[in-house]
């Protein structure tokens, strides 16, 4: 069994592609259904953003971390509610985490679609275009959440 907590730290050539990412998504730039996440830091109480890329899966919408336990993800158990913003369109959005063995339909959408961008950061031993026994795996690695909307009140 693997460990839920694969986690890759974006390099610097990582964080330079993301702040470009997440200044194209910011100004309302559609680079391959970007958006920016942003999420109030659970230690620090500021908020923090990184671009993030939601997927439409049977009528919801969810965001995959293949990076694994990243800062977005802890960030997102903690606070449950995040942004969601391309140019002016920004919401507030309910984050619930998906059980792990919900997540494989909704993975393999995921690097269906892009696959070619973060292939390099899925867990050792899964390959872009996963077997069920791979999604099986690896699922409890690879956090889920399905986007929802934010009540009011």
């Amino acid at each position: 069994m693997h460990s839920t907590q694969h986690h890759v730290t974006p390099g610097r050539s990582d964080r330079v592609f993301n702040s470009v990412v997440r200044w194209l998504a910011d100004r309302g730039v559609n680079l391959a259904g970007a958006q920016t996440l942003t999420i109030v830091g659970r230690k620090s109480g500021t908020p923090q953003s990184i671009p993030v890329n939601p997927i439409a899966f049977d009528g919801r919408e969810y965001l995959v971390a293949v990076r694994g336990n990243t800062q977005w993800v802890r960030n997102a158990r903690a606070a449950g509610t995040a942004h969601l913003r391309r140019g002016r369109n920004d919401r507030t959005v309910k984050l619930a985490e998906v059980d792990v063995a919900d997540r494989g339909p909704i993975i393999r959408a995921y690097l269906e679609r892009w696959g070619w961008e973060v292939g390099r950061f899925l867990p050792d031993g899964m390959t872009t275009d996963p077997s069920d026994e791979q999604l099986h795996t690896h699922a409890a690695s690879i956090p889920v959440f399905a986007v929802g909307r934010a009540t009011t009140g």
